[in-house]
């Protein structure tokens, strides 16, 4: 059993493994863009594809026809552009920090300008070098965070300098609400973005995410930025999940022991168990992202069988009660299932009290990684 443990070319040094279905990635961008008649779709791969490995998932991706890549940092852009072709253009949501802007040349990605001064910023820029450059603009039509404001756009409107130098690819928005189809501001936003477009410059338009994918054609326009339905995550509230799974993390188990009825288990002892039981540690803490508010509330599961975790999620490791577990599979590097296909990532951020954004996005570097296609 151990050795089937340490197959498929795996060290059994880390403490836990984390497979990425590459293939149900694939699976995924298909059934998202097939939904969307003939709008491009992009994908964001921003915070290392949630967490997935953005160098390996935007690969994919590509292979797949994604040529609109959304990041959120300049870094990560940088950090992307060598590893995909030079056609696929690579966009930095926040925009450029102020006296970066010449970095987006040097590394051929662009930026989405937010704001009236990363507008001026790359308008100096393009005059700088007496040509035009390509960006987006993002319009905030009503969740407060990033964009033009509808006064900013009146400011544009008055200036007919305001984008001088700038070829202007697409106009976008943030959808706050999409996840909830019934949310009275998905349309508020939609005829905000619609009555905003109007008055500008004609361009290309992208306003769905993820969610808002699956609010219908209306919602579309001509390039949708879908990202954590990429990665598995549920797109609508309340929905069965159309999505496949892409993360399954597994956690290796370092040792079991026999504790008397009445004894505790963990840091502060919060779990005390009723009857004698066993317990095996895992080699899966806080450090590694599994979040502490999964301490006496989350499920593992081996062959099949729940095992409820007890006791205080701790830095680097996780007690389980595995006493209706066969103790053959208790063995030292046994891997035990924390986020799988009938474990997924939805069903953890619920436990965590989060949402399964933060639970791929937390996922931490100390996992032995094995791509599967």
């Amino acid at each position: 059993m151990q050795q089937d443990a340490l197959q498929a070319g795996r060290t059994g040094r880390a403490g836990a493994l984390l497979k990425i279905d590459l293939k149900a990635l694939r699976n995924n961008y298909r059934l998202l863009r097939g939904k969307l008649g003939n709008a491009q779709c992009g994908a964001a791969v921003k915070a290392d594809a949630y967490g997935l490995g953005a160098i390996r998932v935007s690969r994919a991706l590509v292979e797949e026809g994604c040529r609109h890549l959304f990041v959120a940092h300049l870094e990560e852009a940088i950090t992307l552009r060598p590893h995909v072709a030079e056609h696929v253009a690579i966009y930095v949501m926040h925009g450029s920090p102020v006296g970066y802007e010449a970095e987006f040349l040097e590394h051929r990605c662009i930026p989405v300008l937010n704001s009236r001064e990363q507008i001026a910023g790359w308008r100096k820029l393009a005059e700088a070098n007496n040509k035009q450059l390509p960006a987006i603009i993002q319009l905030d039509t009503g969740m407060s965070r990033m964009g033009l404001s509808a006064q900013e756009v009146q400011a544009w409107l008055a200036d007919p300098d305001f984008i001088r130098g700038i070829s202007l690819q697409y106009l976008m928005s943030h959808l706050a609400c999409a996840e909830n189809q019934q949310h009275p501001m998905n349309r508020q936003q939609l005829q905000a973005f619609t009555a905003l477009r109007a008055q500008l410059p004609a361009c290309g338009a992208s306003l769905a995410n993820s969610s808002g994918i699956f609010l219908g054609p209306d919602f579309h326009f001509d390039l949708a930025r879908p990202g954590a339905a990429l990665y598995g995550v549920a797109p609508v509230a309340g929905h069965d999940n159309p999505m496949q799974a892409v993360a399954h993390l597994q956690g290796r188990i370092i040792q079991t022991r026999e504790i008397a009825a009445g004894t505790g288990v963990g840091y502060s002892l919060t779990w005390r168990c009723t009857r004698p039981s066993r317990i095996a540690t895992v080699a899966v803490g806080y450090a590694d992202g599994w979040l502490r508010s999964l301490s006496n509330r989350g499920v593992a599961h081996i062959g099949g069988i729940a095992a409820p975790m007890v006791g205080n999620v701790s830095m680097d490791t996780i007690t389980l009660d595995v006493s209706d577990v066969p103790l053959a599979q208790l063995y030292p590097g046994a891997l035990v299932d924390l986020i799988s296909a009938t474990n997924g990532v939805d069903q953890v951020a619920e436990r965590a009290a989060t949402i399964g954004y933060e639970i791929l996005t937390s996922l931490g570097l100390r996992f032995e990684r094995e791509y599967l296609d």
